[in-house]
């Protein structure tokens, strides 16, 4: 791509004011594939410029026009669709297949959603004598993980435009090029120049510029808990609208009656999808007491059916973590488990024997975890499962909901009336009975330190909209 080293302001690709080149590496290798820039407070203060120019006319158009804005950006979108999954593989390590199905095709439900959710969506509705509007809350900075690249891009983007938005995007810089991709399609669509702009950066250098800076009505950020505190604080000076959607270590409870055999599999699955990089991951596995062995082995056996690979390999099921900090992070968090008294099931420390490089993690699973173990604590953000037997409802809820997020939690059971009942006790801002079909519909969002506000759908347009009364409207004619 010709743009990588430059980022998309006012409608056009322009240069960094201060060059600062940054490399991008392959986690299937370990080699620097690419360069991007880094961005500064300079460009932040000219995006967020050519935003606030912007919002003058785009904060004011028909909802008409910007639902044919958001069919032109489909359209498009899924025209670039085998580069985006291509830069998302190579980025960040998901498998081909999976980086063209799962990582590309969210951010397509997600746009399609919105448009949906556009057409029919009340902007406005008379109250007595009055009126009631919602308008777009006005430039937003959007900060995006390298997990989930398109998904969070597409949930913060989507919902911008259709309010009437404008806003500046700063990607993970870890996983830029399918952003600049997004910025390239964006621009095929015609998107009035100023409404949307890139700058790739890092916390420091942009992130901190987009949160405290005077002229952002809203911060829209997705990412690890520690960095969403600091977001919030350097926006706490401007009093700007904070959204976060942040980390997790979510629950998954299965009951005596189910299939075992099925329920375990099928949470192994969870766990260690996108190789374990999912903030809404089911880490921890409650079981039965009495069952705890023979689900101990299920898991054992489903964890090694994974194939890890590199992501452009035939047949690799579990690709490569991210980054040389996220192996080396996963990798202490599985040495506490041993050393904390753990029983290691299924993998453990270091790569699988057959790769020597790359950001390689074996499929790991432990049982006998107790409640005070680092990896029933702590998010590991990687394919570690951990088994933990309970005795009693009352229990299992108790010790799911004794941390500090609330992102999901997930139950497993025939009795739906128990199922439903334990759902209404979960302290978390998603419940996933007997693993269903996932859903763009469905609001999205945490409890505790997993944040706040919410994303997807209707839910997601609303926290870009400000309310205002208008008192007398009626009356006044």
């Amino acid at each position: 791509m010709s743009h990588n080293l430059q980022f998309y302001i006012d409608g056009a690709w322009v240069d960094p004011v201060v060059p600062n080149t940054f490399d991008v590496i392959d986690p299937s290798n370990e080699d620097a594939f690419a360069q991007i820039s880094l961005g500064s407070k300079a460009d932040v203060d000219k995006a967020v410029a050519a935003a606030k120019r912007a919002f003058n006319s785009f904060g004011f158009t028909e909802v008409g026009e910007r639902l044919e804005l958001l069919n032109r950006i489909i359209a498009v979108y899924k025209k670039r669709s085998a580069d985006l999954a291509v830069a998302v593989s190579r980025e960040m390590g998901a498998p081909r297949q999976m980086a063209l199905d799962s990582q590309v095709g969210i951010g397509l439900a997600h746009l399609q959603k919105m448009a949906d959710v556009l057409g029919s969506f009340e902007f406005r509705h008379v109250k007595g004598n009055h009126l009631v509007v919602k308008e777009p809350i006005g430039v937003v900075g959007l900060i995006t993980p390298w997990n989930w690249p398109l998904n969070q891009i597409t949930c913060k983007v989507g919902p911008a435009l259709a309010a009437g938005c404008t806003m500046v995007l700063k990607p993970s810089e870890i996983a830029p090029l399918d952003a600049i991709i997004f910025a390239e399609i964006l621009d095929e669509a015609g998107v009035p120049k100023g409404v949307f702009n890139l700058i790739n950066g890092d916390g420091p250098g942009v992130g901190q510029a987009l949160s405290s800076h005077p002229d952002i009505d809203m911060m829209s950020f997705t990412g690890s808990t520690r960095a969403g505190i600091l977001v919030a604080k350097a926006a706490a000076d401007t009093v700007k609208r904070v959204h976060q959607e942040l980390g997790g270590k979510s629950a998954n409870i299965l009951f005596g009656d189910v299939d075992l055999a099925s329920a375990v599999f099928k949470g192994v699955a969870g766990c260690f999808s996108n190789s374990g990089q999912s903030c809404n991951a089911p880490t921890r596995m409650f079981v039965p007491r009495d069952r705890h062995d023979e689900a101990a082995g299920y898991a054992k056996a489903a964890a090694e059916k994974f194939t890890v690979g590199p992501a452009d390999a035939a047949g690799t099921k579990l690709g490569p973590v991210v980054s040389q900090v996220q192996f080396d992070k996963i990798q202490d968090l599985i040495q506490a488990g041993i050393d904390e008294g753990a029983t290691l099931v299924a993998g453990g420390p270091g790569r699988p024997a057959e790769l020597n490089r790359g950001y390689y993690v074996r499929p790991t699973v432990f049982a006998d975890v107790t409640h005070d173990m680092r990896i029933a604590r702590e998010e590991i953000f990687g394919p570690v499962l951990a088994i933990m037997p309970y005795d009693s409802v009352d229990e299992v809820v108790e010790t799911a909901n004794d941390t500090v997020y609330g992102l999901a939690s997930y139950i497993q059971a025939k009795d739906m009336k128990k199922a439903r009942e334990v759902a209404a006790r979960m302290r978390t801002g998603n419940v996933y009975i007997n693993y269903p079909q996932w859903d763009a519909g469905l609001p999205f969002g945490g409890y505790k330190q997993s944040g706040n506000g919410r994303e997807y759908a209707e839910y997601g347009l609303e926290d870009f909209l400000e309310i205002k009364g208008i008192a007398g409207y009626e009356a006044a004619e």
